[in-house]
């Protein structure tokens, strides 16, 4: 069985991040994972990029630190995948496919609203899933459902509580949406709880992923970390 974790952020680039590419990409090989989808905030979102860059500037800035982490996969024997994910205040959501050359060449994307986006995307192939869907905080105004414009669900987000994690199961088996996992690591080796997705067969690329995922072939793990394997 391969495991994959599919929900990951990196400092610089996120600003929430706390743990650099090497440190993180060395922790998961060393718990025998196959490979890590690197989906940092994007540029709408809680990334630490200026502002005032341009849009160019800002897309190079988000692939930092995913090329910096395809840079080290081979010497430190683990696949590394892009992703991404969209925010809309405080709502979130996983992308899978589109990669760097694709942003670049459409800028147009930052002036769209959310369900346009998601639906824009999704018509240019792009597996999209809703992240962490019942999540509740201080600056979320409220809980937004996307049924229409997702093709998955985060049922297990390894951040979040398990009332959380029930409720987005029910959500996304109500509306037929695919199942998906992800750990939602900030921290690196620092996190104990992680979830994924498994397959029986190495994922080849993005692409690949994408299309496996869709066709139901993945299946969402769930993973505790010894404490005495837990890095201080």
């Amino acid at each position: 069985m391969y495991r994959y974790e599919t929900h990951c952020h990196t400092k610089p680039v996120s600003r929430c991040g706390r743990a650099d590419v090497r440190e993180t990409l060395t922790y998961y090989r060393d718990l025998g994972y196959t490979g890590v989808f690197i989906t940092n905030h994007f540029i709408n979102g809680n990334c630490a990029v200026e502002k005032t860059a341009t849009y160019e500037d800002r897309i190079n800035f988000f692939f930092s630190d995913y090329e910096a982490a395809l840079a080290m996969q081979e010497e430190l024997g683990i696949r590394v995948f892009a992703g991404a994910e969209m925010s809309h205040n405080g709502t979130d959501f996983l992308v899978y496919g589109p990669d760097k050359a694709w942003y670049l060449a459409h800028p147009e994307i930052m002036e769209m609203k959310i369900t346009d986006l998601l639906k824009y995307m999704m018509d240019a192939g792009a597996l999209v899933v809703q992240a962490h869907p019942f999540r509740d905080a201080g600056y979320i105004p409220y809980i937004r459902l996307l049924p229409k414009y997702v093709h998955g669900v985060e049922v297990n987000n390894a951040s979040r509580s398990d009332f959380d994690n029930r409720m987005a199961e029910i959500f996304a088996k109500e509306y037929g949406l695919i199942p998906h996992g992800g750990s939602d690591n900030h921290d690196g080796p620092r996190q104990r709880h992680l979830a994924g997705m498994s397959s029986e067969a190495p994922i080849a690329d993005e692409w690949d992923f994408v299309r496996r995922f869709l066709a139901r072939e993945l299946e969402v793990f769930v993973l505790d970390v010894p404490a005495e394997e837990q890095q201080p």
